[in-house]
């Protein structure tokens, strides 16, 4: 296994662009742990909190996944602390395997990933407007991110870490507010380019103000404003939220294909 990724590997991945879109954003950048056979398998840590990526084939054999399994445990990952994505053809496995170590591993969250070559405007009015998120926003900012991993369970950070994303987001000059009539942060929504495509993400609603259709409008702004750029809008739902996929799907998003996470 090599500790680097070349055109083999992106030309691996491109069958799998929209499942995998933060596999390849990420190997671009620093990681803890980076292993690849350029065939195979695609092993990916960036950093905590964030989970590792593993990508493998369809057809992926069990002595395939014998081997990812056992090379994430000679890296200490295999830990009831850790999150794995991966394809589903690895759930079964390494969920049984990790319990031969003792260790007790579980499906966290079925994902779906859409994209969105059309946007449609929403049929459903709602006050106010987009805003992008600016320097005096940070601590606000900041609160909308610790909500939003506080509320989905992914990829959690200590304030100090909500803070400094929130930095990050605001110079990157991608993310943007929802504003209500009375001049209110309701709704979030930033995204992220790699390539042909744009990865909309943090779409989050305050409790008080769902309902309301806000983030319904805004991700349907984002996902023009990133169309009439030249890219194609992609995101990623849970699965099991069948209100908001729904409402995905009202504005143009199409399924393309499904991931789990394990942990």
């Amino acid at each position: 296994m090599d500790h680097f990724v070349d055109e083999r590997d992106y030309k691996l991945l491109e069958g799998d662009k929209y499942t995998f879109f933060v596999l390849r954003r990420i190997i671009d950048g620093p990681c803890k742990l980076l292993l690849s056979d350029h065939e195979r398998l695609i092993i990916c840590f960036s950093e905590e909190p964030y989970p590792t990526w593993i990508w493998t084939p369809d057809d992926v054999t069990e002595e395939e996944m014998e081997n990812a399994y056992l090379l994430l445990k000679e890296n200490n990952l295999i830990t009831e602390e850790h999150t794995f994505n991966m394809k589903y053809e690895l759930l079964d496995y390494f969920i049984n395997r990790a319990l031969k170590d003792g260790i007790s591993l579980a499906l966290k969250l079925n994902m779906y990933a859409y994209d969105c070559f059309k946007p449609l405007q929403p049929k459903k009015t709602a006050e106010g407007e987009i805003c992008k998120c600016e320097r005096e926003h940070t601590e606000e900012l900041a609160d909308f991110i610790e909500e939003f991993h506080e509320e989905t369970g992914v990829d959690r950070m200590d304030r100090a870490g909500c803070l400094e994303h929130a930095k990050v987001k605001i110079e990157e000059g991608k993310t943007f507010f929802w504003k209500d009539g009375q001049g209110n942060h309701v709704a979030s929504c930033s995204y992220n380019l790699q390539g042909e495509l744009a990865s909309v993400n943090l779409v989050y609603t305050k409790p008080e103000h769902r309902r309301k259709h806000y983030a319904e409008h805004l991700v349907y702004q984002v996902s023009k404003l990133v169309t009439d750029a030249g890219y194609i809008p992609m995101l990623y739902t849970n699965a099991d939220y069948k209100a908001s996929n729904a409402c995905y799907e009202k504005i143009g998003y199409v399924l393309r294909g499904k991931l789990c996470s394990v942990g």
